[in-house]
């Protein structure tokens, strides 16, 4: 498997990670309480494996630099989400809004950077 598709499965692990980040959102911010574990642990997962595969990628051949600041980007924001499931969520406690925020808005801006690498950056 080449870099970019390596980069576009990784996308489409961290779109769908994001669908469970909505959910999980939504419920935060409507009904003020935690997602359930196993969504949680859903979305962790896959963006995980995105991670993964983008490290992996990185390291083999190269990513665009696009993509490599994505890849920075995305690996802060998942330091946010480890931090809101050990600190908040499995001991019970409300996530802090301006915590899901700051998750939100790293994932948004790292998964568009990769994307952007996998589809609309220029090649050298």
């Amino acid at each position: 498997m080449d870099v970019m598709n390596m980069l576009q499965a990784a996308t489409i692990l961290l779109l769908l990670a994001a669908l469970g980040g909505v959910a999980m959102a939504a419920r935060r911010f409507a009904n003020k309480v935690n997602p359930p574990d196993w969504l949680a642990m859903a979305h962790g997962f896959l963006a995980s494996a995105a991670l993964a595969l983008l490290v992996y990628a990185a390291f083999q051949d190269g990513v665009p630099a696009s993509a490599a600041t994505g890849i920075v980007v995305l690996l802060a924001g998942s330091a946010g989400g480890i931090l809101m499931n050990l600190r908040y969520h499995l001991a019970g406690k409300l996530i802090p809004q301006w915590l899901l925020h700051v998750h939100i808005l790293l994932g948004v801006v790292g998964t568009t950077l990769v994307a952007w690498g996998a589809w609309g950056a220029p090649t050298s």
